[in-house]
């Protein structure tokens, strides 16, 4: 059988794409940019290679590499970025190489209260985190213990971070590892202290449901999406806050490990107000309940009030003490109350 080599550049540029596509978009630049060769650097310079950077994903950025993307490849390429992806150690180097005039997306790894300097309002990168980037994703590698005052770190971590970026429109700070990171606690703060009239995407850990309550008291005008992890449900020192409808929240989740007391007194008239909801997530561990909470119950005291759901999600245990003189309810019983709710299978 006759066998023919083939050089890469012998293929048409779209299957050069295809295979390009498949690797990381930082190896794509650091191999064939500027190799001198017109096709390859046209090929390069495609939206699809140039438009995410992801300096965070691969352990193969040495510091060769890294020098040869900080003094060659950015400063001709910082115009064609819209999202970073970065280490918070390398991050100062990396945006200071380029102007990024188009950079509306920041993701940041191990981020921690060390480097928060970069972050208040005399940061050499406050025009692009001010008025640019309306997407943020922190990846937070504090850990939480149990003599922090998670109110102080508030105010030295988080309050900078929600006053320089103005343009906000979606947040998200989940933890770096499976230690859980110091929660949001805002409730003995201004109300001033945490507003926005941008943000629409919310994904935060808090510490009690007065910290929840806070951010659904109208000061987060255009929230349409909230993930919340509440640390404790507790009705304890409730704070009065507007208890109007959401008209603007479309998507809720609420997690919560630990037990919870006072489901029904709580988390069921927040809910109540969300009459615009189309999707719910809940996750509830709930203690000493006279009964269990079944399928009856969710669409009588929630989801009747919530017209436009098409999604509900849940995971919902109840542990309560069954008294000999009242009828067990088996699985199947509980199964079947599950019945009339139209949102698919339950288990």
């Amino acid at each position: 059988m006759n066998q023919s080599n083939i050089h890469l550049l012998d293929l048409p540029n779209e299957i050069l794409l295809i295979i390009l596509k498949k690797l990381d978009n930082i190896d794509v630049l650091y191999s064939l940019f500027g190799i001198n060769n017109e096709r390859l650097d046209n090929l390069v310079q495609e939206d699809v290679f140039t438009n995410t950077l992801n300096f965070a994903r691969t352990s193969s950025i040495t510091d060769n590499k890294l020098d040869q993307f900080c003094t060659y490849i950015l400063p001709q390429s910082h115009h064609c970025i819209k999202k970073l992806v970065l280490e918070t150690i390398s991050m100062k180097r990396i945006l200071l190489a380029g102007d990024y005039p188009n950079l509306t997306s920041l993701e940041l790894f191990r981020f921690g209260q060390e480097q928060i300097s970069h972050f208040r309002d005399g940061s050499v990168f406050r025009h692009i985190f001010q008025y640019q980037i309306t997407d943020l994703i922190l990846h937070n590698d504090d850990e939480y213990i149990s003599k922090m005052r998670l109110d102080t770190y508030t105010e030295n971590v988080y309050v900078p971070i929600w006053a320089l970026f103005e343009n906000i429109k979606h947040l998200t700070i989940v933890s770096s590892s499976l230690n859980e990171y110091p929660s949001l606690s805002i409730c003995n703060l201004s109300p001033t202290t945490y507003s926005s009239s941008t943000l629409t995407i919310l994904c935060v850990n808090v510490f009690e449901f007065n910290d929840c309550l806070c951010l659904l008291d109208g000061r987060l005008k255009q929230l349409r999406t909230f993930i919340v992890q509440i640390n404790y449900i507790f009705n304890q020192r409730l704070i009065s806050r507007n208890k109007g409808e959401l008209h603007n929240l479309k998507c809720f989740s609420l997690t919560s490990y630990n037990y919870t007391w006072d489901c029904d007194e709580l988390v069921v008239p927040l809910l109540r107000r969300m009459t615009y909801l189309e999707k719910l997530t809940l996750y509830l561990r709930i203690h000493s309940r006279d009964t269990f909470i079944d399928g009856t119950y969710l669409q009588n005291e929630i989801l009747v009030h919530m017209l436009q759901l098409h999604t509900f999600i849940f995971y919902i245990s109840t542990e309560t003490v069954v008294s000999a003189s009242l009828p067990r309810k088996s699985e199947d019983d509980i199964q079947r109350t599950f019945t009339n709710i139209k949102y698919g299978q339950t288990a």
